[in-house]
C-alpha cells in the first residue's frame, strides 16, 4: 500500500511562513477534504445501508480507534442518544488506552492488536453488532486486531481510513478509503485526514438514525431537552407541527418529556 498520510506536505519551509500564510494553506488544503469524501460516497453508503439494516433489526453500532480517530469515534457515538434520543449502548466508541487516552495518549496503545477484542467484550459484542475500525493510516495493530476477531464471530466489519489498499480495509466487509492526500503539516493526521474521518462519521450516524426512524420531516424529534436551548427548539418544533401558541406547546413538551411524544399526544 501506498502511506498517503505519510507523505510529505507540499508545503516547505512553514516554519518561516507568516501567520496569514498558515492559515491560508491550511485552509486550501482543508476545502480538498468534502471533494475526496464525495468521491467514496457509495462506499459510504453500502456501509451504511448495511449498519442500518443490523441495527433495524436489533443490532448496535461500536466503533473503535486509536488517537485522534478514536476520539473521533468517542465524539461520534456520545452525541446520538442527546441528538436522537438513542438508548446509550446503542452506538459505542472504545479507545485505544480507555477513557484516559481521550485527553492524554497512552503509549504504545494502539499496537497491541488483542486489545480491542477484549475490550469489545466489555459490551458482550455479537453476530447481531457492527464494527467500525478507524484509522487515518489503515494500518493500526489495536484496529486490525479488533476487526480480524470480530469478523470471525460474525460481526459485520466496516472501517474509515485514509490511505487505499491497506490491511484495516482487507478486515473490513464494507470498507470506506479517503485519500486526502499529504497533510499541511507532514503527517498530521488529525488534520485533513480528521477532518474527513469527522464529515464520514456525520454522514454514516445521521443515515443510520434517520433509517431508524428518529427523525421527522427534518427535525430532531427525539432529541433529549437538557438544556434551555433545547428546551426552546422543541417548543418551537410543536409550535410549528401543531400551530399551537408557544405557552402551550411548551406545557405538552415538558409534559411528554420529547418533542414526538407531545405532537402524538394530540393525535390519539
Amino acid at each position: 500500500m501506498i502511506r498517503v498520510t505519510e507523505q510529505e506536505s507540499t508545503y516547505h519551509d512553514i516554519d518561516k511562513m507568516s501567520v496569514l500564510e498558515i492559515l491560508k494553506g491550511i485552509n486550501d488544503e482543508d476545502k480538498t477534504v468534502p471533494d475526496a469524501v464525495e468521491k467514496v460516497i457509495p462506499q459510504i453508503e453500502k456501509l451504511a445501508s448495511a449498519v442500518a439494516e443490523r441495527m433495524i433489526n436489533g443490532g448496535r453500532l461500536f466503533y473503535i480507534g486509536a488517537g485522534t480517530s478514536g476520539r473521533l469515534g468517542v465524539v461520534d457515538a456520545s452525541e446520538c442518544p442527546p441528538t436522537f434520543g438513542v438508548p446509550f449502548d446503542w452506538v459505542v466508541g472504545i479507545i485505544a488506552g480507555g477513557d484516559t487516552a481521550i485527553r492524554r495518549a497512552v503509549e504504545n496503545a494502539e499496537d497491541d492488536d488483542k486489545q480491542a477484542w477484549l475490550d469489545l467484550q466489555e459490551f458482550k459484542i455479537d453476530a447481531n453488532d457492527c464494527l467500525i475500525g478507524l484509522a487515518a493510516s489503515g494500518t493500526t495493530p489495536y484496529v486490525i486486531g479488533g476487526l480480524n476477531t470480530a469478523r470471525k464471530n460474525g460481526v459485520l466489519t466496516g472501517c474509515i481510513v485514509c490511505n487505499e489498499g491497506g490491511p484495516i480495509a482487507a478486515e473490513s466487509d464494507f470498507p470506506v478509503e479517503v485519500v486526502v492526500g499529504p497533510e499541511f503539516l507532514t503527517g498530521s493526521t488529525r488534520m485533513k485526514s480528521g477532518t474527513a474521518q469527522k464529515l464520514v462519521l456525520n454522514m454514516l450516524s445521521t443515515t443510520v438514525m434517520i433509517k431508524l426512524g428518529r427523525v421527522k420531516g427534518n427535525k430532531m424529534v427525539d432529541m433529549q431537552l437538557t438544556n434551555h436551548k433545547l428546551v426552546d427548539r422543541g417548543t418551537q418544533m410543536v409550535m410549528d407541527e401543531l400551530k399551537i401558541d408557544y405557552e402551550h406547546a411548551a406545557d405538552l413538551l415538558i409534559r411528554y418529556g420529547s418533542v414526538r411524544k407531545a405532537v402524538e399526544s394530540t393525535h390519539k
